[in-house]
């Protein structure tokens, strides 16, 4: 099984971009995406548009969880999780998804579906607490920097390479380089291969800004499903393969 997680700014694109790689490499693989954010909106347009109960509101209402209360299927087959927040206001975001995490453990989600491979879409605003447990907890075995050449967003893929920097050599998540979601920012690539390069990481794979994207989601659907012969939807397609090959050379 391998385990990969996406980290990146808020807002930069990177559930789209999960969620739309889930879809392609639903094609390949048997594929669960975990969305690690309190808007519990990760896997929405894999689902048609419909938000799902997350674990820490099941936890929340219900004594006894069960799987089939917090695991849904979405396009492609993919097994769909949201992980959910605190109550506005109240308590950790972060303590939420380790809390979210240690009940999936608890009920054995990964041996009951036997995904071939895990997605988890995080927050990456922030570094610390349960933010960070999908690449030091022993999670994900490689994690990829969703960034733009936009400032904050180079701001924030520069403190999650520094997080990985910090746990390199205790056997947590690899850092697997940067993935450009492009915003047609001046200098946007070379902006973004220069942060990678101080952060002694480099762009894995460039995704254009299409309107293809945009019209998938009004459909509350990937591009894959709604455009399946757009180039966007080529795009996401290169990139399971680079995903799959890449996952493959640190199994050997």
């Amino acid at each position: 099984m391998r385990k990969i997680a996406f980290y990146g700014k808020g807002g930069i694109g990177k559930s789209t971009l999960t969620s739309n790689l889930a879809a392609a490499l639903s094609r390949r693989l048997r594929v669960m995406q975990i969305g690690c954010d309190p808007k519990a909106d990760s896997t929405v347009n894999l689902l048609a548009g419909r938000a799902i109960p997350t674990v820490l509101d099941q936890i929340r209402d219900n004594e006894d969880v069960a799987l089939s209360d917090i695991v849904f299927e979405g396009y492609g087959g993919v097994i769909c999780v949201e992980s959910g927040g605190p109550t506005p206001g109240i308590g950790c975001a972060g303590l939420g998804i380790i809390t979210a995490f240690e009940k999936l453990d608890e009920l054995d989600a990964f041996g009951v579906y036997k995904p071939d491979i895990v997605l988890y879409d995080v927050l990456g605003d922030v570094v610390c607490g349960g933010f960070a447990m999908p690449m030091r907890g022993g999670y994900a075995d490689t994690v990829y920097i969703v960034t733009s050449g936009e400032k904050m967003a180079l701001f924030a893929a520069s403190n999650i390479s520094r997080a990985l920097k910090t746990f390199a050599g205790k056997g947590y998540a690899r850092n697997g380089g940067f993935i450009l979601n492009r915003r047609n920012v001046k200098n946007e690539d070379a902006l973004t291969r220069d942060v990678a390069a101080k952060s002694e990481s480099r762009i894995i794979f460039g995704v254009s800004r299409s309107p293809f994207v945009q019209l998938a989601e009004e459909q509350n659907k990937t591009v894959i499903e709604a455009f399946p012969n757009s180039d966007a939807a080529r795009e996401f397609e290169a990139l399971a393969d680079y995903i799959i090959n890449d996952c493959a050379e640190v199994n050997v």
